[in-house]
């Protein structure tokens, strides 16, 4: 998941899994088409933005929560992000994982110096290499950021708006569980990777602006104090200033950067030995 510059002008359809089993330990509707397997289909103008599905986050009750330095990510503005569902199958259990840290600019660099490495420019290839990830501002640029050892680090700015933006480059579907602050996007409840999440088509773009609020809108994503979090106003603030991302592969022979390297690299003449006693 190289970070890449802006939201482009068109975004791909992309879809969001959703299962109809609720994970252990979790609560929560679901909404009452869901289906076993299936998952929601999303097409949204590159103006909107945001993709989802599934359970509806709720709007945080008020309650007060310890002062920390830094940023957290608030409940925003209304988005409009309509969806629709499709099938999707994962290959397996395991999937890879992203994970981004983002601070303001004094967080960042206390950060980085924690860490004990220097700061050099963000580039953050997902997986295999077939998916990258982006953090970009309301305008679609890049939002400046540092690799301190095997910390991805993005500075953000109190009150500003920003997207995770996701792009494809290979010819296959991914499904991407994301999660901000250690909640899940889809239902604002603590995150686990074993929950559906958004597809991605081949060579797609899937852009999440912010916690899904139901079908057709989610709460924008917005830097904020961490008291004024939606994590701190939920579950608690433990795990604010991380975004992760689950990342699974589609189940089937598929034309993957792995396989393609694969084949790319076939040896024609491979070493040759004498014959050995059949077994």
């Amino acid at each position: 998941m190289s970070l890449l510059l802006g939201v482009p002008a068109r975004h791909a359809t992309t879809s969001l899994a959703f299962a109809l089993a609720v994970a252990a330990g979790c609560s929560g509707s679901l909404s009452p088409y869901a289906r076993s397997g299936d998952t929601i289909a999303t097409s949204t103008p590159a103006s909107a933005g945001g993709y989802g599905g599934g359970a509806i986050a709720a709007e945080p009750p008020a309650q007060r929560a310890p002062e920390r330095p830094g940023l957290g990510t608030a409940w925003g503005e209304q988005v409009s992000a309509p969806i629709s569902y499709t099938p999707f199958t994962r290959a397996g259990d395991a999937p890879w994982a992203e994970m981004v840290h983002y601070n303001d600019a004094q967080g960042v660099a206390a950060h980085a110096d924690y860490l004990g490495a220097p700061p050099s420019p963000v580039r953050v290839d997902a997986g295999d290499g077939s998916l990258t990830v982006s953090i970009v501002d309301e305008s679609g640029q890049l939002l400046p950021g540092y690799v301190a050892g095997d910390r991805t680090l993005v500075v953000g700015e109190d009150g500003a708006r920003y997207r995770i933006v996701v792009r494809n480059q290979a010819p296959v579907r991914f499904e991407i569980v994301a999660s901000v602050d250690g909640l899940d996007v889809i239902d604002g409840k603590p995150a686990d990777p074993s929950r559906r999440g958004y597809l991605i088509d081949p060579y797609g773009v899937l852009v999440i602006d912010g916690f899904r609020t139901s079908d057709a809108n989610v709460a924008a994503f917005r830097f904020g104090a961490v008291a004024q979090s939606y994590a701190a106003k939920t579950t608690g603030d433990r795990d604010v200033g991380v975004i992760g991302l689950a990342i699974f592969s589609e189940r089937g022979a598929v034309w993957s950067r792995a396989e393609l390297q694969r084949r790319d690299t076939a040896n024609p003449f491979p070493a040759r030995g004498y014959a050995t006693p059949p077994r």
